[in-house]
């Protein structure tokens, strides 16, 4: 490279010269604590939809095959939101003990 260009970065790579600015606690436990809702109210909703499918299933014989993916699909979801919800639960225990660390909470 000839002097004084600057070397060119691939799109998806970040920037990693730039100093990142310091989280907010309070910030990190509201965004967890709201994600974690979601994941549970999503999980409750995937699961429910898998127990209408399965119903589905055994009412409708002739499609019966179409209802069990939909219902394995649902499961899925369900338990992946499951999951989400776990991170999300120990993100916002981890925010909640650096807000006591710095006394704001």
């Amino acid at each position: 490279m000839a002097d004084g260009e600057e070397k060119k970065h691939h799109f998806l790579h970040r920037n990693k010269d730039k100093e990142e600015a310091p989280k907010d606690p309070e910030k990190d436990l509201k965004k967890h604590k709201h994600r974690e809702n979601l994941g549970k109210a999503t999980a409750i909703a995937a699961g429910a939809y898998a127990l209408h499918e399965k119903h589905k299933a055994k009412k409708d014989p002739e499609n019966a095959s179409r209802h069990k993916v939909a219902q394995e699909i649902a499961t899925t979801v369900a338990v992946g939101a499951g999951g989400l919800v776990f991170h999300e639960h120990h993100k916002k225990k981890e925010a909640k003990k650096e807000l006591k660390e710095q006394g704001k909470h």
